[in-house]
């Protein structure tokens, strides 16, 4: 009698304990978007570092409009002005041009009457206006950002600001994908009686690299127990993790989980109480992590977000992805034994099921814009009731 079914949740933290964090690398500013970070990140200064004009204008001491100065010089973004700002002064500046000593204010040129060597303000001007001060942004010592944080175009960017030229990332895990069966052919192949285009090799490569990934082996695998050892061989050698599509049932024809424990990898666990998805197998060889993921487009994906993602993201020092909320818009009924993943598209925050929801059927997946985790149980959900999205 095979043994019970492991809860989801038991699953994941199974995978989790054995995704111990990458090394550490060096990576240049250029190449860090979408990166992990693997240190904390303080400004070395302030930021913006000098008090600089926030309008192209005129640098002025605060007062009373309708006064005429004398323009005694010009600053310019990178070239400040070599005068200070005396009474019945001012210093014509651009956007971004530190404001000179003796200034506290800038006027815009459009609030100014402009005659060349005199100007005439045409406004009162109070103190600070139109001035960024030193600091405004960030201060110096302050926290920019730390470990775990996956980095957008504005945080490159704050970086920079704060004088990094490059930062600590967590290495990229590398992903090899293997989908296996015989009735497997490359995308745009003819087809003949009873074969399919193999879409998982390409999903689950998509996936991987989306999430962060280098995907370093990416190969079809026959119904063959030698072929099959070979492949899995190779990708153990190659990859931080194995990501195996199909082949791990108990028939004549699946020969992943006799190869892997010819290889020398420990089974940490095989059949969630999931649906799509139950016969998923995960184990381990050293730092090495190897899922085997059902040959079902969708249970391959759906499992992969809930296995396989969340341990990528620990790989690189990041914290697993949280399911959000989101409210039913329609009745659904649970499975009795198992978790169900329902696809869901959402209409303002309101989830729907996005149609027949078998596990060949990868349109309902494309159509998603999450999953929809439905309790086992007896009791149906109804429109209104609250329910954990995992986003795609």
């Amino acid at each position: 009698m095979p043994a019970p079914l492991l809860d989801v949740a038991d699953a994941r933290t199974r995978v989790l304990h054995a995704a111990a964090p990458l090394p550490a690398e060096e990576v240049a500013i250029d190449d860090a978007l979408g990166r992990v970070l693997a240190e904390e990140v303080l400004a070395p200064h302030d930021v913006p570092p000098f008090r600089n004009a926030a309008m192209d204008g005129f640098a002025v001491r605060s007062g009373k409009g309708d006064r005429d100065l004398v323009v005694v010089g010009e600053s310019r973004a990178g070239r400040p002005a070599d005068v200070p700002v005396g009474y019945g002064e001012a210093v014509r500046i651009s956007t971004g041009a530190l404001v000179p000593d003796g200034a506290d204010a800038v006027l815009q040129i459009e609030r100014v009457d402009d005659r060349g060597e005199r100007v005439t303000l045409l406004e009162d001007v109070a103190p600070g206006r139109n001035v960024r001060e030193a600091g405004e942004d960030v201060r110096a010592g302050a926290h920019l950002m730390g470990p775990g944080r996956r980095l957008t175009p504005a945080d490159l960017g704050v970086l920079v600001n704060g004088g990094r030229a490059a930062v600590r990332c967590a290495r990229r895990p590398r992903v090899a994908v293997l989908a296996t069966g015989d009735e497997l052919l490359p995308p745009g192949a003819p087809l003949g009686p009873g074969q399919i285009h193999d879409s998982n090799l390409v999903t689950l490569q998509a996936l991987a690299r989306g999430d962060g990934a280098e995907v370093v082996l990416a190969r079809h695998v026959p119904d063959h127990a030698g072929a099959t050892r070979r492949a899995l061989g190779e990708a153990l050698e190659a990859a931080d993790v194995v990501l195996c599509s199909g082949g791990v049932s108990v028939g004549p024809h699946d020969h992943v989980k006799p190869a892997l424990a010819e290889l020398g990898v420990e089974e940490r666990f095989w059949r969630v109480a999931l649906r799509p998805g139950k016969p998923t197998w995960f184990g381990a060889r050293g730092r090495t992590l190897v899922f085997g993921l059902p040959g079902n487009p969708v249970s391959a994906m759906v499992t992969y977000l809930l296995f396989a993602r969340p341990a990528l993201a620990a790989l690189q020092w990041a914290e697993p992805p949280a399911p959000r909320r989101a409210v039913l818009g329609e009745r659904l009924l649970p499975h009795p034994e198992r978790d169900e993943c329902v696809r869901v598209r959402l209409e303002d925050g309101v989830a729907y099921a996005t149609g027949p929801q078998g596990s060949h059927v990868l349109t309902s997946m494309a159509l998603a814009d999450g999953l929809a985790v439905v309790p086992r149980g007896k009791l149906a959900l109804v429109a209104g009731d609250p329910v954990d999205l995992i986003e795609i």
